[in-house]
């Protein structure tokens, strides 16, 4: 049985449907694959995205290089690359008429910014932080988090990059006035209490933050967003991480195109890691170190491929499976695949579907997806960095 699972495991995406039993049948045919113990890696290994800038002592002079670093489909996701640099120096916040100075006068503005922070800073928004084309927060060389009251909103925007802060225990936006520009106040209905609400944009990539404890969500990707990366992020104490798709009958969803990897899932997390709708994940690289209901889920017949991942199951009965499906017609035609993925304390995942779900991505978007015994070095630097200027970070 150990032969034929490893056997499994090595088989490419392409192949056809292995696994075809429901998932509440009480003894599935699932694909799983342990180590042995001395065959995990000991050395340091450094994943792609931070191979491209982490190595270099002057990413403090060159910090728009970071924007030639994103791997799937957020690749081409350039934030602030092309903008003049704003540097916060105050945590006060005014959402009607914000101050220069304070994080949200620069994300606001209509030019492109790479946003970065002039000391180590606790912000308490006092609504939800309404985000502009062409801006990069980066938290690189300070210690920032976002806390305590609403959070980030990435709404019908695109070129958006976020790094190296620290965004927990949001709470739901009131209703109000909130400036999303120079010139335009929009009355805002109150926002969910998500960490970040990536809604009706584009080229948004999310790296290397920490995100914990919210209202809602820590990331929603909703409303037909797409052309998205979510990597190097440390995720922990929570139940609804990550939600890919509006509900069950926003068809406009199945444009989603979403690339998840070399995240570190950590203690305390319950589920949706990520559950999608309508669209296409590639879950890639990612460490999930527990789960209380499911890992991996979805509705509406999305597309999964689970890559390279390392799962170790929490030790809680009945929660040792990663997938879960909602579906009231039958599933088995979905396609969610595993490859290179790695079982540990009883996970296992349960396959579904025909035919290809590679990703197909362009030149520049793909990257060489290891087998998920690297998982745990490749994601040891997840969560924001500590960068020294003129040093590697």
């Amino acid at each position: 049985m150990a032969s034929l699972s490893l056997l499994l495991l090595l088989l490419s995406c392409s192949l056809t449907h292995i696994a075809s039993i429901s998932e509440s049948n009480n003894s599935p045919t699932p694909l799983s694959y342990a180590p042995t113990t001395n065959s995990l890696p000991t050395n340091k290994i450094t994943n792609v995205i931070d191979a491209c800038w982490r190595t270099k002592s002057n990413w403090a002079s060159n910090r728009g290089a970071l924007a030639d670093c994103a791997v799937g489909y957020g690749k081409d996701a350039i934030g602030g690359k092309y903008g003049a640099i704003y540097v916060v120096t105050t945590a006060e916040d005014d959402p009607v008429n914000p101050k220069p100075g304070t994080l949200r006068y620069g994300v606001i503005q209509t030019k492109p910014l790479w946003i970065i922070f002039a000391k180590d800073m606790a912000i308490t928004l006092k609504n939800e932080l309404i985000m502009n084309s062409y801006k990069t927060i980066d938290g690189r060389g300070a210690k920032v988090k976002i806390a305590y009251g609403p959070c980030i909103t990435v709404q019908g925007v695109s070129h958006v990059i976020i790094h190296g802060i620290s965004i927990h225990d949001c709470k739901p936006g009131k209703s109000g006035l909130v400036r999303s520009s120079p010139t335009h106040v929009g009355h805002r209905r109150g926002s969910d209490g998500d960490a970040i609400s990536i809604f009706a944009s584009s080229y948004v990539w999310v790296d290397h933050c920490f995100l914990s404890h919210c209202t809602d969500g820590l990331i929603d990707i909703i409303h037909a967003s797409t052309a998205v990366t979510i990597s190097n992020n440390y995720f922990s104490q929570h139940n609804k991480v990550m939600l890919l798709g509006h509900n069950d009958n926003f068809t406009a969803d199945k444009i989603m195109r979403i690339t998840i990897a070399f995240n570190h899932f950590g203690a305390g997390l319950v589920q949706r890691m990520p559950r999608i709708r309508f669209g296409y994940a590639h879950v890639a690289n990612n460490k999930y170190e527990e789960w209380r209901m499911y890992a991996i889920g979805g509705s509406s017949n999305p597309t999964i491929f689970s890559e390279g991942n390392y799962f170790v199951a929490s030790n809680l009965r009945f929660s040792n499976q990663v997938t879960k499906r909602e579906a009231s017609n039958g599933w088995k035609n979905w396609k969610w695949r595993s490859s290179k993925d790695v079982f540990l304390n009883g996970a296992y995942f349960v396959q579904s579907g025909w035919g290809n779900c590679d990703p197909y991505y362009s030149q520049a978007q793909s990257f060489v997806v290891a087998n998920g015994l690297m998982v745990p070095a490749l994601t040891s630097s997840a969560g924001p960095l500590k960068c020294a200027y003129d040093k590697a970070c």
